[in-house]
């Protein structure tokens, strides 16, 4: 039987495991251990796996830790150079990258965690790093305020022997503080990336020249950002727990009256908050504290529709996944995850991945030639309705016809 499909919330934390919470009826699902995950550190990689940074409380060791879906243990542990904090992946899971304390980005292939290559970005710690739209680039904010970013081809297909002055595609001074966040808007023409910072500013970026088309400034820091699904308006993470809503192309190109930038909704949030993200399925927005609240809000009214219930405490990033793409089985529940929500029984929850996959094969199978069995026993209904037509014409015609035969013999 299926597992949910709907929107998985997972968070992590700098002392708690990672959770996940199903996005629609708030039920937290499961937890995974093991993780001491700081801002940023947490990452969806393909359909397949979650990925944590890590740093060891009682070595002070950096790792990244890989989940799959079906266990709550890490599935395998990558050691790095450096402490790492910032993580994103490819769309297709095959490469994981890294921002580390020394500036540098690490890129490393997955699942064998082997680094394929590293390369300088930033002169201070790298604070965010964000897949282009496309798919194409890998852009990345630092603590110096610089935003730079690299074609993905050239980092994996990269030689040892190459600088990484040569890697960048564009590096430019964007802020005055931190980096915290940054998404693009990729287009035939006018490509554009919208970043945020400390400095408590949202600026809007030529993509190929880096020139600086809009600045929008705020009452406070800004922690992270998300876009709407057509990508006309973007939604600001505020250090003092309030979310900013403004139109990417209100405006000119100057610096205007903040009054007409944006709104802000109402507060639910006591701290900082430090992820939003746009749930596509539902085109709902999740916002994520410090304090550990999670709140479901409705795009339109800016209202808060749910809140999860994190007894975890506190947030230190949090992503979305699509539950049906993932054919989530939990390995270790919630206390108050019951096991008639995923229709799985203690056994399901133990197969292995492969004979998960086999079975959802069979059931492909079965459910095609369900409905061809279907359909040829829908077209014999049809024929013997047809035949059964025929045979009682045949019966009513049969009196007259053979008392008009018995007449002509008596004759």
């Amino acid at each position: 039987m299926s597992s949910p499909s709907h929107p998985i919330v997972l968070t992590s934390s700098l002392s708690g495991p990672v959770t996940a919470f199903d996005a629609v009826s708030g039920v937290p699902l499961c937890h995974f251990s093991g993780s001491r995950s700081p801002y940023h550190g947490l990452a969806l990689v393909g359909n397949s796996f979650i990925a944590t940074s890590h740093i060891s409380a009682e070595t002070s060791s950096a790792s990244i830790h890989l989940y799959n879906w079906w266990s709550s243990t890490a599935l395998h542990n990558f050691l790095v150079p450096e402490p790492v904090a910032p993580l994103s992946a490819t769309l297709d899971g095959l490469y994981l990258f890294a921002g580390g304390l020394s500036g540098s980005i690490h890129a490393l292939s997955v699942p064998s965690g082997e680094i394929l290559a590293s390369y300088s970005a930033h002169n201070k710690p790298v604070s965010c790093l964000k897949i282009s739209q496309d798919g194409s680039l890998l852009i990345s904010g630092g603590d110096d305020g610089t935003i730079s970013f690299v074609p993905i081809f050239q980092i994996i297909e990269a030689s040892p022997d190459k600088s990484s002055t040569s890697l960048m595609l564009q590096r430019f001074v964007a802020h005055d503080g931190s980096v915290t966040a940054i998404d693009s808007i990729m287009a035939q023409c006018n490509s554009t990336i919208i970043s945020s910072s400390l400095d408590c500013t949202i600026k809007i970026w030529g993509l190929l020249d880096g020139t600086k088309l809009r600045t929008v400034t705020f009452p406070c820091a800004i922690i992270g950002i998300a876009l709407d699904q057509i990508r006309k308006e973007f939604f600001a993470a505020g250090s003092d727990g309030f979310i900013y809503k403004g139109s990417i192309n209100a405006g000119s190109k100057k610096h205007v009256n903040q009054t007409q930038e944006f709104i802000r909704w109402a507060q639910k949030h006591d701290s900082g908050i430090v992820s939003l993200v746009m749930v596509s399925e539902t085109n709902n927005l999740v916002s994520a504290s410090e304090d550990g609240k999670v709140y479901i809000w409705e795009i339109e009214t800016g209202e808060a529709i749910m809140g999860l219930d994190n007894d975890v405490g506190s947030i230190s990033d949090m992503v979305v996944a699509n539950g049906m793409e993932r054919g989530l089985n939990f390995g270790k529940k919630a206390d108050n995850f019951y096991d008639g929500y995923s229709g799985l029984c203690r056994v399901e929850l133990s197969r292995s991945l492969k004979d998960t996959l086999d079975i959802e094969d069979v059931l492909r199978v079965a459910t095609k030639d369900r409905s061809r069995a279907i359909d040829m026993l829908e077209s014999a209904i049809s024929a013997y309705e047809r035949l059964l037509e025929l045979i009682l014409k045949e019966a009513k015609k049969g009196p007259s016809s053979s008392k008009s035969g018995n007449e002509k013999h008596s004759l």
